[in-house]
């Protein structure tokens, strides 16, 4: 394997109404809603992506939000949980402020000096919050709600379920290039590069489990990083020469995408660090306005009309953004 990936890049999911998403994600999580745009395959549902203040790769969540959505089911073949990195000494506080908003936690488990918090999101998609002796340099998106000292960092870990391991675990090392850290019981563990929040991913082995659908609530792909174009030619070549069945590369206007299915059943994707969300509109800017790529803004009124309006957070709205800016 010549090429690895870095980590993770960002992971999407589905849900079904837009504004609870939002109210979800950027007010009672904290992150930054950092682009609003539509699916590029299904112009008529919104693709709203949330990170750090400039949704760097590693700190992106994205969610197909569709009306009436048919709920899926959590189970093999899919990643079934997803998890964000926090302060070491944040676990206590997300626990009183999540408990406050009325969304209930699990009770919090340790393991390898990890404290991990899980809950679900208002769809029934399911999120753990992981504290870590391990520093995050990450800088926060720092909210009204949830204050720096306490915000999330970015992404942690996903946690693949499969029904069997062998097959997983060699497309993660051989076509990932992720190295093999340790197993607990069920679970495995594969880390990108020295590891660390961001780079991990957990393996869970459910032999048992029923085969997940993918639908509302669930995770729909997951996204690692590549640094350019040509690096992603590259480890296309070697992905199509291992017998691999991956799409041609997809040019999602904020990075380029390539996607195949690791044998236990999960959408992967490989995805660009050099585009970035601030190619069409300034940092200050970002998740405000509805942005299309140039091949479907001659739609835009028709695409508009079809959207609910968004109430978008404080933060995102100009008066209070330029305060943020300048504290």
């Amino acid at each position: 394997m010549a090429i690895r990936t870095q980590g993770l890049h960002h992971v999407t999911a589905i849900a079904e109404n837009p504004q609870r998403n939002v109210d979800f994600y950027a007010r009672t999580l904290g992150l930054r809603l950092v682009k609003t745009t539509v699916n590029f395959d299904d112009p008529g549902v919104y693709h709203l992506y949330y990170g750090d203040e400039a949704g760097r790769p590693g700190t992106i969540m994205t969610f197909f939000p569709w009306n009436q959505v048919a709920k899926g089911r959590h189970g093999t073949g899919q990643a079934t949980t997803t998890a964000f990195s926090v302060p070491a000494n944040s676990i206590g506080w997300w626990a009183e402020h999540l408990g406050r908003t009325g969304v209930p936690t699990s009770r919090v488990t340790t393991h390898e000096e990890e404290d991990t918090l899980s809950f679900t999101d208002p769809d029934g998609l399911t999120i753990a919050l992981v504290a870590h002796k391990q520093p995050d340099p990450r800088a926060p998106w720092d909210t009204p709600l949830v204050p720096a000292e306490h915000a999330i960092r970015g992404l942690h870990s996903v946690t693949l379920s499969v029904a069997q391991e062998d097959a997983t675990a060699e497309m993660l090392t051989e076509g990932l290039g992720l190295t093999f850290q340790h197993q607990d019981g069920n679970r495995l563990r594969f880390a990108a590069g020295d590891g660390g929040p961001g780079a991990l991913v957990d393996v869970l082995v459910t032999p048992d489990a029923p085969q997940g659908l993918v639908a509302g609530g669930t995770v729909h792909h997951v996204a690692w990083r590549v640094p350019d174009d040509e690096t992603q030619r590259a480890w296309r070549e070697e992905l199509v020469g291992k017998g691999v069945n991956v799409t041609s590369i997809l040019d999602r206007q904020y990075f380029h995408s390539i996607y195949f299915r690791e044998p236990g059943g999960t959408l992967l994707e490989v995805a660009t660090d050099d585009i970035g969300f601030t190619v069409d509109e300034p940092l200050l800017e970002l998740g405000r306005a509805l942005k299309l790529p140039p091949w479907l803004e001659p739609d835009r009124e028709q695409i508009r009309a079809g959207l609910a309006k968004l109430d978008l957070p404080d933060e995102n709205n100009p008066e209070v953004a330029e305060k943020l800016a300048t504290r």
